[in-house]
């Protein structure tokens, strides 16, 4: 495959609307892609998949994963967020960036060792649906599917850097309780008062456990609502956080530590966006750091926070671009971001 091919993919992939759900048109394109290349491709629901012509269920597995929903087109986009255009060296359109860069560099790089007898390693391929929203029906779905598997390649933009490791978050949904009154006398128990000390707590509380790759886990307060009326003293006041767990923590130990020290109920939404990470001895992170990449820790939340295995994120593009308005690739990022993958894995496969 050619690296013009994997660029056309990505103008296709651009031209057909794929929110988060609604990902069916470009699921067909990816499925159609890989037939008319000699693969035997598999599906399942707008999660599409193959492995190597050669796969040999004896040999350890690498999965090459990326994604092909989207998130909406902001309100800032001057420039048609369904139309491929390309200038000045860079590919505009939604998703070009985040991740479709990656995607398609992934898909080089699978055909580039689909047919090739011998390697040390089977690849599977995985393009996934519902990253943006961390869906049900997204990798989560899809892995039961795919046997074992030792390690995975995520591919979502991080300059072609080395991200060993991501925060895992968690949504927590607090209330504090009091007892209504009327303002005017001294009676009730003013839940916001209450509220407050516990989010105070929150925003001076520091885990003595800092990665030197995430730095500290991290506690926000979001949203909070309270209160039905002026003289009323409010017996209930909720509050949301949004917390990011370092790799030297699970999800479940932070809410426990939250709630040995707060006296309001404590309501995690969900522990299963988990933090990762990869350690530098491994051989795929050797690999990249013989090609002069660079490891470092990422903040931003990936479909590796779903896999139970070893997982590297690196892939062309710039985090810092995904979401914006007029999103874009440079055609050159892609090109560069193929020959990496495939560099990287010549180390570990032995060709």
């Amino acid at each position: 495959m050619k690296h013009t091919e994997a660029i056309e993919l990505l103008k296709q992939l651009i031209s057909i609307p794929s929110l988060s759900k609604e990902e069916k048109g470009t699921a067909d394109a990816i499925e159609s892609f890989l037939k008319k290349n000699g693969v035997d491709v598999k599906r399942h629901l707008n999660n599409v998949w193959a492995v190597n012509a050669h796969f040999n269920k004896d040999k350890p597995t690498i999965l090459l994963n990326s994604h092909h929903d989207t998130v909406k087109p902001n309100a800032g986009y001057i420039k048609n967020p369904h139309q491929a255009i390309e200038e000045d060296g860079k590919l505009f359109g939604l998703g070009s960036n985040d991740a479709g860069g990656a995607l398609v560099s992934l898909l080089a790089t699978f055909l580039h060792f689909y047919d090739k007898p011998g390697l040390a390693y089977n690849l599977i391929y995985g393009a996934t649906a519902e990253e943006e929203i961390s869906g049900a029906n997204g990798i989560v779905s899809l892995l039961p599917l795919l046997g074992g598997i030792d390690f995975a390649i995520v591919g979502e933009p991080t300059l072609m850097q080395l991200a060993i490791a991501e925060k895992g978050v968690v949504v927590i949904d607090c209330i504090a309780h009091g007892k209504s009154g009327h303002a005017a006398r001294e009676e009730g128990v003013n839940a916001i008062y209450k509220a407050i000390e516990d989010i105070t707590w929150l925003k001076t509380y520091s885990f003595p456990k800092v990665s030197h790759l995430l730095g500290p886990v991290k506690m926000t307060v979001t949203i909070i609502k309270a209160g039905t009326q002026h003289n009323v003293i409010p017996d209930t006041c909720e509050f949301t956080v949004d917390v990011r767990v370092n790799e030297n923590y699970t999800n479940e130990e932070v809410v426990e530590i939250m709630k040995k020290n707060v006296s309001c109920e404590v309501k995690p939404r969900s522990v299963r966006l988990k933090p990762s990470f990869i350690p530098e001895s491994h051989p795929i992170v050797i690999a990249g750091k013989k090609l002069g990449l660079k490891t470092y820790g990422s903040p931003t939340i990936s479909d590796r926070a779903l896999m139970p295995f070893p997982s590297l994120k690196m892939g062309p593009g710039d985090s810092a671009r995904s979401h914006t308005a007029d999103e874009f690739i440079y055609v050159k990022e892609i090109t560069e971001g193929i020959d990496l993958y495939i560099n990287m894995l010549n180390e570990l496969l032995n060709v």
